[in-house]
């Protein structure tokens, strides 16, 4: 059979697209606890993975929603855990507030301090990001140790994050990490269990800037 012949490639638009995987979750999920401001974050939470136990775990704080949306038109710094989450988030929408997207990790300074101190560079880049994301949003999908660490500083009254969505995945911290954020009284949004990773937590972050874009 000669593929070059036989094959038709779809010719449908990404909207298009997109919009008929809306249409099939919001069909597949059915009824559901989330109200009409958090279900878009669970609807990118669930296109982005194609889970939707994943989907259902996610945990919202009463103001999260809010909150990051007015930390985005407020133009405040998003804090990324690693670049993967950095690579993801939407910048033209974070742009027009003013904002931009920030990763610690990598940075000389932090990695010579994690080094000196015998930890992770993860912790070192919260110690680091704190000083200048006051009121931004904090975006963790990878290391469990930020969060953790982030959460560390947030009782101890050195953090005063605008947002945090802690969804890390992973087998060592991961579920502990995000059970400790649920208990915090600041904005998060956070999920059950292991599940996670970076394609969701930028999906996390893309809803609520998107929200924040149709709302001027």
């Amino acid at each position: 059979m000669d593929f070059k012949t036989e094959f038709k490639p779809l010719t449908v638009q990404p909207q298009e697209i997109e919009g008929k995987s809306f249409e099939m979750i919001t069909e597949e999920l059915g009824e559901h606890s989330f109200t009409e401001e958090q279900y878009p974050v669970v609807q990118r939470v669930i296109h982005a993975s194609a889970d939707f136990d994943l989907g259902r775990s996610v945990l919202f704080h009463p103001d999260a929603v809010e909150a990051g949306i007015k930390a985005v038109q407020n133009g405040k710094m998003v804090v990324a855990d690693v670049q993967m989450v950095q690579v993801g988030i939407s910048k033209p929408r974070l742009e027009k507030f003013g904002s931009d997207v920030r990763v610690y990790i990598s940075d000389e300074d932090v990695m010579e301090e994690a080094k000196r101190l015998n930890t992770t560079r993860a912790i070192i880049s919260m110690r680091k990001a704190i000083k200048e994301a006051e009121g931004g949003i904090f975006a963790i999908g990878n290391a469990p140790t930020a969060l953790l660490e982030l959460i560390r500083l947030i009782k101890n009254g050195e953090a005063k994050p605008g947002l945090v969505i802690g969804m890390p995945v992973g087998f060592v911290s991961a579920a502990e990490s995000k059970e400790e954020l649920a208990k915090l009284d600041i904005p998060f949004i956070t999920n059950i269990g292991r599940k996670g990773g970076s394609a969701v937590t930028v999906a996390a972050l893309n809803a609520i800037s998107l929200m924040a874009v149709r709302q001027v």
